[in-house]
């Protein structure tokens, strides 16, 4: 793996200078603030270095992570030996036509909702308490409040990794679904088109302000976390489920279930992404003895055993 890394960072420093990073932390990236090292690390400006990557990858099969607001991941402990990619500065855009807007794949989604209440479009309001880049929202079609982006999304832009190819793919093909898409896993979501629908600018505003106390009032977001860790079962609610199994406030080492919200771990100073996955498979097995139910989870693991 080392030669592996060493020609990659070649490829790449050789376009992109020293925007190519070694051994970079990861914890500080991530709304868990925990997890080890990635061997390299670039935040690309434009397509461009997006192919130059395409051509790294085609020629060393270096392993890619993908990281956006650094929401509902976990790093291992022992970090990532490849390459994680976090768009730039030239990706965050935003533009409007009629009732569609536009943005890039690192334009954050409270943001984007916020451009569009100030042009008085609706449908994105739910997208306030998200903490999320817009790429990654469309990715694992993220929602809250009753929306989610499956509802907005009219086509997203894409560069797949492996073969550099640049391509526009419509909603109906996207392959929403309850927390995912079918989006190939190399494929990094470098714009998206929103089709809203024209709406009153200050009852969008009141609608957002509930949102963000909602969260605020419902979810530890003064403590670190990774947003949602199970998805919700059919006709159920993951946090109810973990509540009547008696696991809130349940602890691993400094990993915690939040006594606040049930489907929140929190990590406490000094937390491993070991007490995480430790704590995740004992509430899951938990659960599964109180009801039956096996939970599935929504964050996404990068390196160790995760991926």
């Amino acid at each position: 793996m080392t030669d592996v890394i060493a020609e990659a960072r070649s490829i790449l420093r050789a376009a992109c200078g020293d925007r190519v990073r070694d051994d970079v932390s990861m914890a500080p990236l991530t709304t868990f603030r925990i997890g080890g090292r990635a061997s390299l690390f670039l935040e690309p400006d434009a397509v461009a270095d997006l192919h130059v990557v395409a051509r790294a990858v085609a020629k060393t099969q270096i392993p890619v992570a993908i990281l956006g607001k650094g929401s509902n991941v976990l790093v291992a402990d022992e970090g990532f030996a490849g390459l994680v990619l976090r768009l730039g500065r030239g990706f965050r855009w935003s533009a409007r036509e009629g009732d569609v807007v536009t943005g890039g794949g690192a334009m954050p989604l409270p943001a984007r909702a916020g451009v569009a209440q100030q042009h008085g479009l609706a449908g994105l309001g739910f997208g306030v308490a998200i903490p999320a880049s817009l790429g990654g929202a469309v990715r694992m079609n993220a929602g809250a409040h009753d929306g989610q982006m499956s509802d907005v999304v009219g086509s997203v832009d894409v560069v797949e990794l492996t073969t550099g190819a640049e391509r526009t793919v419509p909603a109906t093909e996207v392959g929403f679904a309850y927390r995912t898409t079918a989006l190939p896993g190399d494929a990094i979501v470098v714009a998206a088109s929103l089709t809203l629908h024209p709406g009153d600018p200050g009852e969008i505003r009141v609608a957002m302000d509930a949102a963000r106390r909602w969260r605020r009032d419902t979810q530890p977001i003064a403590e670190p976390n990774c947003g949602s860790v199970f998805r919700n079962p059919p006709g159920e609610h993951a946090a109810a489920l973990i509540d009547a199994a008696g696991l809130k406030g349940i602890t691993v080492g400094g990993a915690s279930v939040s006594t606040k919200h049930a489907n929140f771990i929190v990590a406490a100073p000094g937390a491993t992404a070991a007490d995480v996955r430790a704590l995740v498979e004992l509430v899951r097995e938990g659960v599964h003895r109180a009801s039956g139910i096996e939970l599935q989870t929504e964050v996404r693991m990068i390196g160790g055993a995760g991926g």
